[in-house]
């Protein structure tokens, strides 16, 4: 059978494969070649004191490039560098600072990010990379170069080396304009600006780069319209990516002149209408991104001919409109749809089964349910699925809980799911995240694996204790970082097993029944950081076991039963906090100096305890209330903060609320209905970045501090209910962002300051004090003082007595005179007699 077909193959074929065999041989002997003599590679010696200049303006903090000496003079076996095994030329220099690969995804560990920054190089770019004339490989990616060098040297030094095919400048701190001498690099196939400060668009010398395929300036402030890029950049393009660049304007019909791209991401921008028909003809696009834009319009209508689509992201627009079967039908390569935060309405048939198989999968809000979908269960690749808010009513089906999936991330949270959760499924052993938060789950909670990182099943009506989930035995070391149970029926006493979690950096317990203290063991959490427990009937003192609790950023135990002081230790132990809530419980004494030792307090809330004592007057020490920025500032803190598991309720402006996106943002102080006396501190007018503060309700005295106006970034003032005295400061006046004051109920006068800001407030703000003028109607004397009252007492009683004087002198008048006439008959008759004669003698006159 072989000798036939071998008997029939044409002399062409025989040929080809022939010179196939001699091609593999010819490059597998080169191969080894090139690997025997690797080490017989020397470096050319100009080249290689360019290095060494190069070197000596370079920051490197942590020695990477200790390679680099004379003492090792062959700088092709020097780290980060590649010559060429030909002519031994310079080739690649990879002087890019990275994140470990193992370290790409969420949660990423402080001390790992702390060495990342120390790692990355800075200082001055030298001009000795001139000489590197056969370079054709620069990345300098992911350091602190910047400043204004760009405008300086480097943009002619970069223009110097035309050999250059790849230049990778992304995530640096250049600033200024991009350089207009980048489009002298004519060989520049991929060019990447990536997470710079540059602004002001991409230059029109771009047009000479006609073998540029690959750009990506994503994050720059270019504030220019779409189709002035486009128009810039060259047709044969394969690769734009342009997200978080303040880019306008519409979807113009030149896309369809880029029938090469592959790649496009114009994600998070300001670009508005509908996708253009043209758009259609970029037939050999496999990735798209148009997420967080303003587009409008039914994209599914053009984007259905789209055969070889292999990543479709269009979240957070404005489109809208019913997709059907037929519309996704030719995305048979599709592997990511992401199209969340839209207004999409999906009409399928029970059982379709589509003709992809998607890795992820995001449908936040679109209109699915009432019933689970059941085309789900084709998908046997997911490992990323949302279906948050999309309807659902039903229960989750069996089926769904016994897939062999093992999600990364599963969100089928804000629906109306009912029914109860198995026990164990295939679903909780997954190493991701699992969000079932905000449905109408009820009965015992699930177990979890080991590896599982993320649960939350909050706002959802489980019930039970908190033993048989927590105290599981295992054998291996519990994964779990996130744990969110909030707001459902559980109850009883907090376990004592802690220990069996030391991942975790978030637990949410809040808005349930438990009681009892919080157990010792949760001090061995050393990575804890979000610790909600609020709302709940905890009772006892402050929990010690908290002082090992190092890392905490938010503490939250208001809404308890906890008495006693609060310990100078919080201040002193737990000093990365920034936000400490312990309102409304028993808490008594003073409140301790120790609290200003924490410089990175952004919320202190103890209202509604028993505190007395007087204000602590170092509270100028707390320097995040004096910043006017938030001191968020590591990557995993904002990703919480993105997230519903970190929040916080408030109660600021006189209103509870929520707090979770813009958490990072509130300054806020709140020491309202305790027992507090003594004056209000000067120093805490040094707070020039905090946004509220409420002292109402105590038994403060003294003057509102003269200072008051310093402290520019106040939006809310709440002195009521105190024993302050003397006048309203005018400096309050400067405060141009205040809009709630309220100095009620205290013993404040003279007038009130005249300013846009203060008569814009309502009468009650200023009420029960001896003050006047607008927004009051008492107005004030010639001199601005209040009115006498005692005097305008004594006028007001003086003509009451006139009155009642008058009055007096008729009544005893009157009846002095007409009284005896009623008593004695001749007296009546005598004037009678009186009257007709008077009667007599007037008609006589007349």
């Amino acid at each position: 059978m072989e000798t036939h077909r071998n008997a029939n193959m044409s002399p062409n074929t025989n040929t080809y494969t022939g010179m196939v065999v001699i091609i593999f041989v010819h490059l597998y002997c080169l191969a080894l070649l090139t690997s025997s003599e690797s080490e017989l590679i020397e470096c050319i010696p100009s080249e290689r004191e360019a290095l060494l200049r190069f070197k000596q303006h370079l920051t490197d903090p942590t020695n990477r490039l200790s390679s680099w000496n004379a003492s090792n003079p062959n700088c092709c076996h020097w780290d980060y560098v590649v010559c060429s095994h030909l002519t031994f030329h310079i080739l690649h220099l990879h002087l890019n600072t990275t994140l470990p690969s193992e370290y790409v995804e969420y949660p990423l560990p402080s001390a790992v990010w702390l060495a990342y920054e120390r790692s990355e190089f800075s200082g001055a770019i030298n001009d000795s990379l001139v000489e590197l004339k056969h370079l054709n490989y620069l990345d300098l990616s992911g350091n602190s170069f910047g400043g204004n060098q760009f405008e300086g040297a480097i943009p002619t030094l970069l223009g110097n080396l035309t050999s250059l095919v790849t230049l990778d400048l992304s995530d640096n701190q250049f600033e200024g304009a991009i350089p207009t001498l980048l489009g002298n690099l004519t060989s520049l196939v991929s060019l990447d600006l990536s997470d710079n400060q540059f602004e002001g668009g991409i230059p029109s010398s771009f047009r000479k780069l006609c073998n540029l395929r690959h750009i990506s300036f994503s994050n720059l402030k270019c504030n220019q319209q779409l189709s002035q890029i486009l128009q810039i950049l060259s047709h044969e393009l394969k690769s734009l990516v342009a997200s978080t660049s303040q880019i306008s304007g519409h979807l113009t019909n030149q896309l369809g002149m880029f029938q090469n791209l592959e790649k496009l991401d114009l994600s998070s921008n300001n670009i508005i209408g509908e996708i253009p028909q043209s758009f259609a003809k970029l037939s050999s696009l496999r990735f798209v991104d148009f997420s967080k834009n303003q587009l409008t319009g039914n994209p599914f209508k053009i984007l259905a001919s789209f055969t070889k689509l292999l990543s479709l992201a269009i979240d957070d627009n404005l489109f809208q409109g019913i997709v059907h079967e037929d519309d996704l039908a030719n995305f048979t390569t599709l592997h990511v749809l992401s199209a969340s935060s839209n207004n999409f309405t999906l009409k399928v048939h029970p059982s379709w089964k589509p003709k992809f198989q998607l890795f992820q999968l995001k449908m936040n809000s679109w209109k699915l349910g009432p019933s689970f979908p059941s085309w789900i269960r084709s998908q046997n690749d997911l490992v990323y699925l949302d279906l948050s808010n999309v309807g659902i009513s039903d229960p989750i089906p069996i089926w769904f809980w016994e897939t062999s999936h093992h999600y990364c991330y599963l969100n089928l949270s804000h629906n109306h799911i009912q029914g109860k959760l198995p026990k164990e499924s295939k679903i909780f052993e997954s190493d991701g995240a699992v969000d079932l938060s905000s449905n109408h789950l009820h009965g015992n909670l699930p177990f979890v694996s080991e590896d599982m990182l993320w649960l939350d099943l909050s706002h959802n009506s489980f019930y039970g204790l908190l033993m048989d989930f927590l105290c599981q035995k295992s054998d291996n070391q519990k994964m779990l970082q996130i744990l969110n149970l909030a707001s459902n029926n559980l109850s009883g006493e907090i376990p004592n097993c802690w220990r069996m979690w030391p991942q975790l950096m978030a637990v949410n317990l809040e808005s349930n029944s438990f009681i009892g203290s919080l157990p010792y063991s949760m001090g061995s959490l050393s990575g804890l950081q979000y610790l909600h427990i609020r709302n709940n009937t905890l009772s006892g003192k402050f929990p010690i076991s908290l002082k090992e609790n190092k890392e905490l950023i938010l503490l939250d135990l208001g809404e308890n039963n906890l008495t006693g002081n609060i310990p100078r230790w919080v201040g002193e132990r737990l000093v990365n906090l920034k936000f400490l809530r312990l309102r409304s419980n028993h808490l008594s004494g003073q409140i301790p100096n120790g609290l200003c030792d924490m410089k990175f307090l952004q919320v202190l809330d103890l209202a509604l305890n028993n505190l007395s004592g007087n204000i602590p007057n170092c509270l100028n020490h707390l320097s995040a209330m004096i910043s006017k920025t938030s001191a968020s500032s590591s990557i995993q803190e904002s990703t919480l903060y993105a997230s519903d598991t970190i929040s916080m309720f408030l109660s600021v402006k006189g209103k509870d609320a929520e707090y979770n996106y813009i958490l990072g943002l509130v300054k806020n102080i709140d020491l309202s209905s305790n027992k507090l006396s003594g004056e209000i501190p000067m120093e805490i007018t040094n707070l020039t970045g905090l946004i509220y503060l409420n002292l109402s309700k105590n038994e403060l005295s003294g003057h509102i501090p003269q200072s008051i106006g310093n402290m520019e970034s106040l939006e809310s003032i709440d002195f009521s209910g105190n024993q302050l005295t003397g006048e309203i400061p005018q400096s309050i006046t400067n405060l141009n962002f205040l809009n709630k004051l309220d100095l009620s109920y205290n013993h404040l006068e003279g007038k009130i300051p005249t300013g846009t800001q203060l008569q814009s407030f309502e009468a009650s703000d200023f009420v029960g004090n001896k003050l006047c003028g607008p927004p009051l109607l008492l107005k004030c004397t010639m001199e601005g003082e209040v009115p006498d009252e005692n005097e305008k007492e004594r006028k007001n009683d003086g003509v009451k007595w006139v009155f009642v004087s008058v009055t007096f002198g008729f009544i005893v008048g009157f009846w002095g005179f007409v009284g005896p006439l009623f008593i004695y008959k001749s007296w009546r008759y005598a004037y009678y007699r009186f009257l007709d004669d008077m009667w007599y003698k007037l008609q006589s006159w007349m």
